[in-house]
């Protein structure tokens, strides 16, 4: 159901991970100044998709709780405490917010957050050959069940259950202007990208699949991407 945002930074499988380094202001992100026309945010997006969300959410942390329990004690076992990787994210309106995810990598100061490819604009935050990853970890994300603590942003108001994935932040200071119109909807746990090219490519590359969303989002629209997220988790497009 969650997936696609791979992005554990340089402490983030370690003890370091549950400290945050200095997160600009949101009036030094580019995200604001960078969007165009405002967006015109429908009924439906203002009162009904909040609603849904924290409905659903609750629900489903009541329904997988048992699930939540056994991958907290598992990533315990092999990693220790902390078991939550805390991460900024790029939100509504290019605000920052924590975004929380279960551990899947060991510590590894050797190694860069972001591995930039000579000569292009291009960025890998993510790898399933990676080093860091733990054999608990790679399960996690085939299942995405790293994810899951997200659940707890949705109640928050930090995400939605559909929407644009949310980016990191010094990521989002590299995007052109035109990128930063998907932050003009409120970023979600699963969206139009993620079960249309699960696992294919770049997050950040796949901007104008989340504009797509963006400038037609409905209830419709909504629950199609949520029933395409059930095949793509259970394998029909595996991620890692």
């Amino acid at each position: 159901m969650m997936y696609q945002s791979r992005h554990e930074a340089l402490a983030g499988g370690g003890a370091a991970a549950g400290r945050l380094t200095a997160v600009p202001a949101v009036a030094a992100l580019p995200a604001v100044a960078g969007m165009h026309a405002p967006h015109a945010s429908t009924r439906y997006e203002r009162w009904v998709k909040p609603c849904i969300d924290r409905v659903l959410a609750a629900v489903l942390l009541l329904a997988l709780s048992p699930v939540l329990l056994a991958v907290a004690a598992a990533v315990w076992r092999e990693l220790g405490a902390p078991i939550i990787l805390r991460q900024r994210r790029v939100g509504l309106g290019g605000s920052a917010f924590t975004v929380y995810k279960f551990r899947t990598m060991r510590p590894c100061r050797r190694l860069q957050p972001l591995d930039w490819i000579a000569g292009e604009r291009r960025v890998i935050h993510k790898h399933p050959q990676d080093p860091r990853l733990t054999p608990v970890g790679r399960f996690l994300r085939a299942w995405s069940l790293d994810e899951l603590p997200q659940l707890f942003n949705v109640l928050k108001g930090d995400l939605s259950l559909v929407g644009p994935r949310p980016e990191l932040v010094d990521i989002v200071a590299r995007y052109e202007d035109w990128q930063h119109r998907r932050h003009q909807v409120r970023p979600g746990v699963t969206g139009l990208w993620q079960v249309s090219a699960r696992g294919d490519g770049l997050m950040h590359e796949h901007v104008d699949i989340d504009l797509r969303y963006a400038e037609r989002v409905s209830l419709l629209q909504d629950l199609k991407i949520l029933l395409l997220t059930i095949p793509a988790v259970l394998g029909m497009r595996r991620g890692y």
